[in-house]
């Protein structure tokens, strides 16, 4: 009945939800800590909760499908034109767009990346080509180029590892590749990662030149809104106009595109949970070097940490009432965690005291 290429697929997990932790292990919601998907531990902006109150009357109304006012302000954020943008139920369906729009038979990425990359690629039944290194290392990706592939996936800065380059080594390889491989480039993290290093931003406008180069972001992380799902894609006309051929009426919600508009109008907001991020990740930079355990330079609002079991932690930490991102699946004895709050983490490192 099903695709085989559907029947090949394994299910993607996303951490666990606070409501499953309380069923099974009986532990009060209050207890339990969340450090599994990235999400802001700051929550969204006090102006978003504010406007989305006034308009909760309005869920019965379908939201402006021109999407106008959130890629006006978008337009004017990046200095690139409307029609360069793209918006998607998060950024995870422009990646989608863009693999059916292509119908690869080839897929690149990197040893160690998002998950859902492989799992789109397969829903078209393309090969998957991988680079031997957990980093972006961009010579092994300049040594698969003659194996041809149709589409290569950079994250920038990476998932779930959170290393990042810098643009000029970027830039370099985006003008060796053929115009006919399309180059996805993965921001979701990019506030993250330009806000600790001037050189890995991203300038949006600046992929514009390029024929066969799409840039994505979410509203997802800096901006706290990773239950509103908002997205979207940044490229030169043609790409756009043929991803839209494939984007549904209303693919986002009345509530996720008002929200997604004020938030972009409160970077205050956006800063504050970033600088935040950046001094508690020094805390657990701190703790590794303490503990004598390896970590990751992340440029993230997470950080990879190498420990003996990463599966036995996991398990121990969620007894606990503290939800982490177990990388086994990944091929790596190792445990992602995101930045939480300065209370967050006060508990977390009283714990894992116990446990290291």
């Amino acid at each position: 009945m099903f695709s085989e290429n559907l029947e090949k697929l394994t299910t993607y997990e996303a951490g666990k939800p606070i409501e499953l932790v309380v069923r099974e292990y009986g532990i009060e919601p209050k207890d339990i800590i969340k450090l599994a998907s990235n999400e802001n531990p700051y929550g969204c902006s006090k102006r978003v909760q504010k406007e989305v109150e006034k308009i909760v009357n309005q869920m019965s109304v379908y939201p402006d499908d021109s999407m106008y006012e959130l890629k006006d302000a978008l337009s004017n954020k990046f200095d690139v034109n409307e029609k360069n943008i793209i918006i998607g139920a998060g950024s995870d369906q422009v990646l989608e767009f863009a693999i059916h729009a292509v119908e690869p038979k080839k897929v690149l990425m990197a040893n160690t990346t998002f998950a859902m990359y492989e799992i789109y690629a397969k829903h078209v039944g393309a090969e998957i080509l991988r680079t031997n290194s957990i980093f972006h290392n961009l010579d092994e990706f300049r040594d698969k180029l003659n194996e041809n592939p149709d589409i290569i996936f950079l994250c920038f800065p990476n998932n779930p590892v959170g290393e990042c380059l810098d643009w000029t080594e970027i830039e370099k390889f985006l003008k060796e590749v053929d115009e006919n491989i399309l180059i996805i480039i993965d921001g979701a993290y990019q506030e993250y990662g330009a806000f600790k290093d001037s050189n890995k931003k991203i300038e949006p406008k600046d992929i514009l030149k390029y024929k066969n180069v799409l840039y994505t972001g979410t509203f997802s992380k800096a901006y706290g809104l990773g239950g509103m799902r908002v997205g979207y894609g940044i490229a030169n006309e043609h790409i756009i106009s043929n991803l839209y051929k494939l984007r549904p009426p209303f693919n986002i919600t009345t509530l996720s595109l008002k929200a997604a508009i004020i938030a972009l109008s409160d970077e205050k907001f956006v800063d504050y949970s970033i600088e935040n991020n950046f001094i508690e990740m020094k805390r657990y930079e701190k703790f590794c070097k303490e503990k004598k355990l390896k970590y990751i330079e992340s440029y993230t609002n997470f950080i990879t940490i190498f420990v003996d079991n990463s599966t036995k932690l996991s398990d121990d930490l969620l007894k606990k009432g503290i939800i982490v991102r177990n990388l086994a699946g990944y091929k790596m004895n190792a445990i992602r965690i995101t930045i939480g709050s300065s209370k967050q983490n006060d508990k977390v490192f009283k714990i894992l005291n116990e446990m290291v």
